[in-house]
């Protein structure tokens, strides 16, 4: 049986909780055998720990750890959260008030191009305040789940550097 290792194409099914102010676990994710989570071993994108973690685990085998924030997506960074023009959103000189609305991700491009999403956290009359830390900075992630598959990856996936077919990336 295949263990997981890199370049492995990994599907698991997990629940992401994680430390509320109180101290407490709260369920925010859930990816079930219907929607499992598939990808590509050492170059999904996920935080280095998080695979460490799964690594040398097989279909079958569950799984329950945490991740700091160091561990993860660092902490909640104060200065991720900017004041932004409000005509930078007008399209054709209109604002798309249904795509601009509080708690809403929009993709946006820094001066240098590079993209990343950002939550409106608030609207006022001249600006919109976004957030662009990522949703789960500054949190501790608790996973508990199961690997349901392990396998070698095709030549395209590797080349692509993702996962193809179901629950992977369709061209």
């Amino acid at each position: 049986m295949a263990q997981i290792s890199e370049n492995k194409v990994v599907t698991i099914t997990y629940d992401l909780s994680v430390t509320d102010e109180n101290q407490e676990k709260v369920l925010v994710e859930s990816a079930e055998e219907d929607a499992p989570m598939v990808f590509l071993f050492g170059q999904s994108g996920l935080p280095e720990e998080f695979e460490r973690q799964l690594d040398g685990k097989q279909a079958g085998d569950e799984f329950s750890f945490s991740l700091t924030p160091e561990q993860a997506y660092g902490d909640y960074d104060q200065q991720a959260v900017v004041d932004i023009p409000k005509n930078v959103f007008e399209i054709d000189g209109q604002i798309d008030s249904e795509m601009l609305q509080v708690g809403n991700f929009l993709p946006m491009a820094d001066n240098q191009g590079h993209h990343m999403q950002g939550k409106v956290v608030e609207i006022g009359n001249d600006s919109v305040k976004m957030d662009f830390n990522h949703p789960l900075a500054g949190m501790v992630m608790h996973f508990d789940g199961k690997v349901a598959e392990v396998r070698e990856a095709t030549r395209e996936e590797l080349d692509h550097g993702h996962v193809h077919g179901e629950g992977g990336h369709h061209h």
